[in-house]
């Protein structure tokens, strides 16, 4: 079965969704057919000549990169002109570009929450939400002998989930009463007789986006012919998706200690650190790429750090002033672990959909400059 570049853009938009990127961004597509076919995919931060290099090399259809080519306005597309360049190229060898920017920054999985679980971060929240989802309570009614069994299902689809704690429930015990009518077919009770049977309570809380699937796991394997369940609407709200993470190191290190870390996991030359070295430090808040600007809002929900790159000069001195610490380990080397994950997701959506395409990371890219 013959895959289309549109095909792989649609699974892109599940992982990475269009409406969680920021205003000014550009995600989407930027150059290719919807409708070519692709067998091959290479994953990149950036599209440049020495990616393009790679991608022809390999024999890659689509590549998805994480900034967009184009970022700012575009009057014109000349051969001789560096963007020119790239879109020429591109479309000579049939190499269709995608870019998935601040939709991948935000999104659950993305960029943030890779980088928070590269660092060891613990009880992960989102540093700042972009989108909130709904909260329902879910109240369903199960014979005491089925109890475990619907327990155990409703948490594996996703309900109880409450920050890093899963499966949560509140039971009670009482008893049900029912009169099988004619034409029923009871698991428990005989047709025509009033019955009473002790049943347990279990109330659970579920997102209102995992509703359908929730429902569908718990009728899968609740023995009633008809299921009695209630459905509460909650005015709580958790923080889904946005930019940033926030969450604990395993243990208190001096800061110092975590920069040092922060440079080894990362595996880059060398970081850049503000503040008191030996202060010690738990909470932590991280945003790939250029994060500077979240400064407050981590201090506002007190971490004690904030790892990123690009930190500007003059937030540099904010932060200095306000007593605030940062990591800056660059831009290039905070998003750049997002790229075996993505492929990990990549690959087993083309697998559930009993799909085969090759995927690759480039391996070409490299920080812009040089320590010396």
């Amino acid at each position: 079965m013959s895959i289309t570049a549109g095909y792989i853009a649609r699974i892109m938009e599940q992982i990475a969704p269009p409406h969680l990127a920021e205003e000014w961004d550009n995600c989407g597509w930027q150059i290719g057919d919807p409708g070519a076919a692709v067998n091959k995919i290479m994953l990149a931060l950036d599209v440049t000549q020495t990616v393009i290099n790679e991608a022809e090399d390999a024999g890659v259809q689509m590549i998805i990169s994480h900034h967009p080519m184009f970022l700012k306005g575009v009057k014109s597309i000349r051969r001789d002109s560096q963007a020119g360049g790239l879109v020429y190229r591109l479309i000579n060898a049939g190499i269709g570009v995608y870019s998935a920017h601040t939709s991948l920054d935000s999104a659950q999985g993305g960029v943030n929450d890779i980088l928070a679980r590269a660092l060891e971060l613990r009880s992960i929240e989102v540093l700042h939400p972009v989108e909130l989802d709904r909260l329902l309570k879910l109240v369903v009614f199960v014979p005491v002998e089925y109890a475990d069994k619907v327990r155990e299902v409703l948490g594996g689809a996703g309900a109880g989930w409450l920050g890093q704690y899963s499966h949560c429930t509140f039971n009670t015990i009482g008893t049900g009463t029912f009169l099988p009518r004619e034409g029923a077919k009871p698991f428990i009770g005989t047709e025509g007789r009033l019955e009473q049977v002790e049943e347990i309570r279990i109330e659970t809380v579920i997102k209102k986006a995992d509703l359908g699937q929730v429902l569908k796991a718990m009728f899968e394997v609740h023995p009633y012919e008809e299921v009695a369940y209630d459905l509460y609407p909650l005015e709580n709200t958790v923080n889904s998706q946005g930019l940033g993470r926030i969450g604990l190191l395993p243990e208190v290190l001096p800061l110092t200690v975590l920069a040092r870390k922060v440079k080894s996991i990362l595996g880059v030359g060398t970081v850049r650190m503000g503040g008191s070295g030996n202060e010690p430090i738990q909470k932590v808040a991280v945003c790939g790429g250029s994060g500077g600007d979240l400064w407050p809002l981590a201090r506002q929900k007190g971490a004690g750090v904030l790892v990123t790159g690009d930190v500007r000069y003059h937030a540099a001195r904010d932060m200095q002033e306000a007593g605030m610490n940062f990591i800056d380990a660059g831009h290039f080397a905070t998003e750049r672990p997002v790229l075996p994950g993505l492929k990990e997701r990549l690959e087993l959506a083309l697998q559930k959909a009993g799909l085969n395409v090759d995927i690759v990371v480039a391996t070409s890219e490299a920080e812009p400059w040089e320590h010396v």
